[in-house]
C-alpha cells in the first residue's frame, strides 16, 4: 500500500497561482525528507572497533567534480526581476565554478503573453549584471537554436518518437468536457488531483467534431522517486480515487503546434547535454513528470536543485507588487551591479566559514563568489529579502569601487551626464571625480550626490561669502562657538548671522536640518569640524575658479 505520506498533491495544471497553491505541502515534506538526508544520504557514519562508538560523521559532497552545463531559461512575458536573476545567478555560479558552460535559452511558446521588449530587457539585465552568456541566441553555440519558437522540427521529431512508441497520444476532447472531467474530480471522496480519463486513449476513433487536437502523455501508474541535490530523496505522488480512476497525462503539445513547457524543456536540456538543473522550488510539483519524460526517451536525467522561495520579511512570496521589482529599476535608483550580484547571491547560499564559528566575510565581488560557490552550502528555508542589506553591500562596493582608478573612471563615464544635468552644466568631469573621492565614505548610493549633497554644487548663499565665513571659523577655537559668532559679526558689519549658520551647517551636514550648529559642532568635536569647514571652502573656490 502506498504511503499517505507520500502521496503529495500534484497537479496537471501548473500555472504560478496553483503551484503556490500547494507549496506549503510541498515544502513541508521536503524538510521531511531532508532531514532523512542529512541523516543518511549525505552522512557517512564510520564506525570504530567496538560496537556503540564512531568516528565523526563525514560529509559527502554533492558539489560537482566535473564541469557542468547550466542553462537559464526564463520566458519573454516580462522583465528579469530578483527571482529570476538569482536563478541566473546560480546557475552562472555553478557552471563557472566547474569550469563548465552558462546558457540561455529563451522559452517563448506561450506567445499570447510575450512582452515586446522582454526579450532585450533579458540581454541588457545579465550584461549590467555582468554574467556573462557562453551560448544563447546571440553568442551562438554548437546546440542551438537557443529560442525555442525556432526549434519547432524539433519538437514535432521528438514528439512523434513518444507516439510510436506508445508514450503518447492525440486528444481532441473538447474544453466543456476537461472542465466538467475537473469539477468531478474536485466532488471525489477522495478527491483526485489528476483529472484526465484517457478517453481518448481507450478509443482513439471517438472524437468531438470540431476541437482543436493536443497531445497527451501517457503517465506511469505511479512517477519514480527522485534526488534533489537540496531537498534529498523525493517521492511525490498525485492523489488517486481508486474507484474513479484519473490519470496525469499531461498535454506536451498543444493545439496550435506549440510545446507544453514540460516536454520543451526537457527535450532542450537533454539535446544541450545540460548536466544540472537549477530553478525555484515551485518547480518541485513538475519534476516528476520531467522525469518521466526523460525515462520515456531513455534518456539519462539531469542532477536537479530546486533552491527556496524569496519572501517579504513578513515571510509572504514576493511578486511584483510585494517587492519583486525590475533589474535595470536598481540602477535608476543608484544600486550598483556588483551590490545587487552580493545581495541575490545570498538569497539561499552562504560562503563556507574559514574559522569555525566566525562568520564569513559576506562582502564579495563576483569573482570572489564564483570560486567560493558550492552546492553543499545552499539552504532549504525560504530566502527572506531585506533591502537595508543591498543598501549596505551597495556603500560597501561604491567605496571600493571610487578607490580603484579604473572603476572609477568608469562610475564617472556611466554617471556623468545625469550630473551635469543635475549642475545645469557648470562643472566640468574632473571636478565630478574629485566630488565623488571626497564623497566616497559617506555615499551610499550614487543617487545622494542629489538627494543629500546638493548643496555641493548647488549652493543657495554666496559663494564667496560662505568661503570668507568657512575660512575664517576654522581658525578660531569652536568650543566657543557663540562668542566667536559674535566677534565675526561686529569685525565684518557685512555679514549676517544667518549667513554664518547657514555656511556651517552646509559644511558640517550638508544643510540637513537637525542638532542646532552649536550641539553639532560638540557632537562632531573642534577638529573634524574645522576639516570639513576647509574642505568647504575649498570646493567653493574650486568651482567658482
Amino acid at each position: 500500500m502506498a504511503n499517505p505520506i507520500l502521496e503529495v498533491c500534484v497537479s496537471l495544471k501548473v500555472g504560478e497561482s496553483h503551484v503556490c497553491e500547494i507549496g506549503s505541502r510541498i515544502r513541508d515534506f521536503a524538510v521531511i525528507k531532508s532531514s532523512e538526508r542529512c541523516e543518511d544520504s549525505r552522512l557517512t557514519k564510520k564506525t570504530g572497533p567496538s560496537l556503540g562508538h564512531h568516528k565523526a560523521e563525514e560529509i559527502k559532497s554533492v558539489h560537482p567534480t566535473t564541469p557542468a552545463r547550466t542553462r537559464f531559461a526564463p520566458s519573454p512575458t516580462g522583465y528579469l526581476h530578483l527571482g529570476s536573476l538569482r536563478t541566473a545567478l546560480y546557475n552562472y555560479l555553478l557552471a563557472k565554478n566547474t569550469g563548465g558552460q552558462f546558457l540561455l535559452r529563451l522559452e517563448d511558446t506561450d506567445r499570447t503573453r510575450l512582452v515586446q521588449d522582454a526579450e532585450e530587457n533579458i540581454y541588457q539585465s545579465l550584461k549590467w549584471c555582468n554574467l556573462e552568456v557562453d551560448e544563447g541566441p546571440n553568442e551562438r553555440g554548437p546546440y542551438g537554436p537557443y529560442r525555442q519558437s525556432d526549434r519547432m522540427e524539433i519538437y514535432k521529431k521528438y514528439a512523434q518518437i513518444l507516439i510510436d512508441q506508445g508514450h503518447a497520444y492525440r486528444c481532441s476532447c473538447s474544453k466543456e468536457r476537461l472542465n466538467n472531467l475537473r469539477e468531478s474530480a474536485t466532488k471525489l471522496k477522495p478527491p483526485t488531483t489528476v483529472t484526465y480519463d484517457r478517453k481518448c486513449l481507450h478509443d482513439p476513433s471517438v472524437s468531438d467534431e470540431g476541437n482543436d487536437t493536443v497531445l497527451r502523455f501517457k503517465s506511469p501508474d505511479s512517477y519514480e522517486p527522485f534526488e534533489d541535490l537540496v531537498h534529498g530523496s523525493l517521492n511525490l505522488q498525485p492523489q488517486y480515487n481508486y474507484n474513479d480512476r484519473r490519470y496525469d497525462d499531461f498535454v506536451i503539445i498543444k493545439s496550435d503546434g506549440m510545446p507544453t513547457y514540460h516536454f520543451a524543456n526537457v527535450v532542450d536540456d537533454y539535446l544541450m547535454k545540460i548536466t544540472h538543473v537549477i530553478r525555484g522550488e515551485e518547480w518541485l510539483p513538475s519534476t516528476p513528470k520531467h522525469i518521466a519524460l526523460y525515462k520515456a526517451f531513455g534518456w539519462e536525467a539531469p542532477k536537479f536543485i530546486h533552491i527556496p522561495l524569496l519572501t517579504s520579511l513578513e515571510d509572504k512570496k514576493l511578486s511584483k507588487r510585494s517587492g519583486d521589482i525590475g533589474i535595470l529599476s536598481m540602477k535608476e535608483r543608484g544600486i550598483l551591479p556588483e551590490a545587487l550580484i552580493n545581495f541575490v547571491a545570498l538569497f539561499g547560499w552562504s560562503p563556507a566559514r574559514d574559522v569555525p564559528g566566525v562568520s564569513a566575510n559576506e562582502s564579495m565581488s563576483l569573482k570572489e563568489i564564483v570560486e567560493k560557490f558550492s552546492l553543499d552550502h545552499l539552504t532549504r528555508g525560504n530566502a527572506k529579502v531585506n533591502d537595508s542589506k543591498l543598501y549596505y553591500f551597495n556603500k560597501h562596493h561604491l567605496n571600493e569601487n571610487i578607490k580603484n582608478p579604473a572603476k572609477l573612471d568608469a562610475i564617472v563615464a556611466d554617471y556623468y551626464p545625469e550630473f551635469e544635468k543635475l549642475s545645469d552644466g557648470k562643472y566640468s568631469k574632473s571636478i565630478f571625480k574629485k566630488l565623488l573621492e571626497n564623497l566616497g565614505p559617506s555615499l551610499t548610493t550614487l543617487k545622494d550626490i542629489e538627494s543629500v549633497h546638493s548643496y555641493l554644487f548647488r549652493p543657495n548663499i554666496d559663494s564667496s561669502i560662505s568661503i570668507e565665513i568657512a575660512e575664517t571659523l576654522a581658525s578660531k577655537p569652536l568650543s566657543s562657538f557663540k562668542q566667536v559668532v559674535q566677534e565675526l559679526l561686529e569685525e565684518k558689519t557685512e555679514l549676517k548671522k544667518k549667513d554664518v549658520f547657514q555656511t556651517v551647517r552646509y559644511a558640517l551636514s550638508g544643510g540637513t536640518p537637525g542638532l542646532g550648529v552649536p550641539v553639532l559642532i560638540d557632537t562632531l568635536g573642534e577638529e573634524e569640524c574645522k576639516e570639513r569647514l576647509l574642505a568647504f571652502a575649498a570646493f567653493l573656490k574650486q568651482i567658482t575658479s
